[in-house]
């Protein structure tokens, strides 16, 4: 039996994406659309082939509904998500899981109460670089960990300036390039440190005139002086997807820009076999849904992730010292 599937707000520009993912999952099939703009939702619902319902509650009542697909906007995740799980349906959700970690412990209670999975998108946490990465890590290849950086950019703020404007709307995203596009290397930077900074120190710039920052740094701190750098910017349309892992007896590289993993222990650069990505996000859900189980490390990589960014929003508002 297919998993019957809502899609709940076209708000992200990946909506459109999971929509593709889930008319071509052989085990998904999508049934109800619901959207916080009436007028776009029943435009998908239609192109989709699938009902438009013009309240939340009502699709959430409804049986044949076993899963719901989040993508509104980030500020309503809390009420959504904890309204679905509520409801009884498993849901799959755009990063962040909420702006902050009092409403994503409320998403957590709800879901763990009404026993439904509950999973994040986290495309790169299964690619085969990370996997490569980690086991070099657990075989203490480069010794102790002194360094990680990640960055991940691209040019929708500048050009064309192909991001929606609802992007730049702090009040619905809860920030911008670093809680978008910075999830990513922060959860990367999170995982690769082996465990939660003691501090962490951001600074974000305004290169287009948006309300929320289009080009931000991070910087973690971990106790034993081991660093995370993490940089995200809307404002680069040439920049690659780049990873640095830096220890005491070697480095690891990636992307810069080629696709490759190169391992240097004190001589030359060798390059690394990648292995297959472990599969997409959405994927993954519907394996976890069917098999009645939780992905657990997504989910504590979720969390720490709302933990990081609202650490870094709140450091990013303190004036730094002016020279």
């Amino acid at each position: 039996m297919s998993l019957r599937l809502a899609l709940l707000s076209f708000w992200h520009v990946h909506a459109r994406d999971y929509a593709r993912q889930a008319s071509e999952h052989p085990g998904t099939e999508i049934t109800a659309v619901w959207d916080e703009d009436g007028a776009r939702g029943k435009r998908w619902a239609d192109d989709l082939g699938a009902r438009f319902h013009p309240d939340l509650g009502g699709l959430l009542a409804s049986d044949d509904v076993d899963a719901v697909v989040v993508t509104c906007p980030t500020a309503s995740h809390r009420e959504v998500i904890t309204a679905a799980a509520a409801a009884g349906k498993h849901v799959f959700t755009e990063k962040v899981l909420a702006p902050t970690p009092a409403e994503c412990a409320e998403i957590t209670a709800a879901a763990d109460a009404s026993a439904v999975a509950l999973m994040l998108s986290l495309p790169r946490l299964y690619e085969g670089y990370t996997t490569a990465i980690r086991k070099v890590l657990a075989d203490g290849v480069l010794g102790r960990l002194t360094l990680v950086r990640a960055r991940l950019a691209h040019g929708g703020s500048v050009g064309a300036g192909w991001l929606p404007e609802h992007f730049y709307d702090p009040a619905a995203a809860a920030g911008g390039a670093l809680i978008d596009l910075g999830c990513h290397p922060m959860y990367l930077t999170r995982l690769f440190l082996g465990r939660m900074p003691e501090t962490v120190t951001a600074s974000f710039g305004h290169v287009t005139e948006h309300a929320v920052e289009d080009n931000a740094v991070a910087v973690l701190r971990c106790a034993d002086g081991a660093l995370g750098v993490v940089e995200a910017s809307f404002t680069a349309p040439a920049s690659p997807f780049s990873l640095e892992v830096h220890g005491t007896e070697g480095s690891l590289v990636y992307g810069t820009p080629e696709p490759k993993l190169l391992l240097n222990t004190g001589g030359d650069w060798r390059e690394l076999p990648l292995p297959p990505r472990t599969g997409t996000p959405f994927d993954l859900f519907v394996r976890h849904v069917a098999d009645g189980t939780r992905d657990e490390e997504n989910l504590a990589l979720g969390l720490d992730l709302t933990r990081l960014m609202a650490a870094a929003i709140r450091s990013s508002r303190e004036e730094g010292h002016h020279l």
